[in-house]
């Protein structure tokens, strides 16, 4: 396997749970849950295995700038409009007592 293509996964996984987290946090900490849900379809897009698995299934993948993109709107949409700071103090508020 190519190196190049280790390091991809790696960032892959590392974004995906990324947004896995974000879109968690919106769905239970604020007054978005259908925008919590998005972000944590959104995020199996990052993950290798599914990846491959569109691949079998549909006989495709979704190109990597495409990924970038999308990466780029996911993290405008949840840091500047969804206000991911503001959710994230709620929930540390909620887990400290």
């Amino acid at each position: 396997m190519n190196k190049n293509w280790i390091v991809w996964d790696v960032i892959g996984w590392l974004f995906g749970l990324a947004v896995f987290a974000i879109g968690i946090i919106n769905m239970f900490w604020g007054n978005d849950f259908g925008f919590g849900v998005f972000l944590l379809l959104l995020s199996f897009l990052y993950f290798p295995p599914v990846n491959v698995l569109i691949k079998k299934r549909f006989g495709f993948t979704v190109h990597y700038l495409v990924k970038i993109f999308l990466g780029i709107f996911i993290l405008w949409a949840a840091l500047g409009v969804g206000e991911l700071f503001d959710k994230i103090d709620l929930m540390l508020i909620d887990f400290s007592g």
